[in-house]
C-alpha cells in the first residue's frame, strides 16, 4: 500500500495497518468489556427502557465512546465522558442513573483508553 506525496512513493507496511487495526480491535473489545458489566445499562437493555432496540441502543454506546475516544489526540477528561454517558443514558433509555455507576464506569472506560494508548493491552 502506498501513496504519492510531492512525486515520492510513500509507503505503509501492511503488517503495522493490520497491527494499528488489531489494537483498535482490543479497544473496542475493552470498552464492551466495562459497558457488558455496567448493571444499570444491563438492566435497561434487559428491560427495554430504551424500547424494542435496546441491544442497538447499547452497541451504539459503544460505538460513540470509541469515537469520542478517537476524534483527536487532546486530552480527554472524565468528567466529560461522565456526562456523554449520562445523557446517552438519560436520551437512549429513558434512565437517570444516580448510584455512582456512571462515575465508575467512566473511570474504568479512561483506564482501557491509557491502557491502549501506553501498549499495555
Amino acid at each position: 500500500m502506498g501513496s504519492i506525496n510531492g512525486g515520492r512513493m510513500i509507503t505503509t507496511s501492511s503488517s503495522s495497518i493490520v497491527e494499528r487495526s488489531h489494537e483498535h480491535d482490543r479497544l473496542r473489545e475493552g470498552v464492551s468489556m466495562v459497558l457488558s458489566q455496567w448493571n444499570g445499562l444491563e438492566m435497561a437493555v434487559q428491560n427495554q427502557w430504551g424500547g424494542w432496540d435496546s441491544t442497538h441502543k447499547a452497541q451504539q454506546l459503544s460505538a460513540d465512546i470509541l469515537s469520542w475516544f478517537s476524534q483527536s489526540k487532546a486530552p480527554r477528561y472524565v468528567e466529560d465522558l461522565e456526562n456523554l454517558l449520562h445523557e446517552r443514558m438519560l436520551l437512549s433509555f429513558n434512565t437517570d442513573i444516580e448510584d455512582g455507576s456512571i462515575e465508575e464506569v467512566a473511570e474504568q472506560l479512561m483506564i482501557v483508553r491509557d491502557e491502549y494508548l501506553h501498549g499495555n493491552h
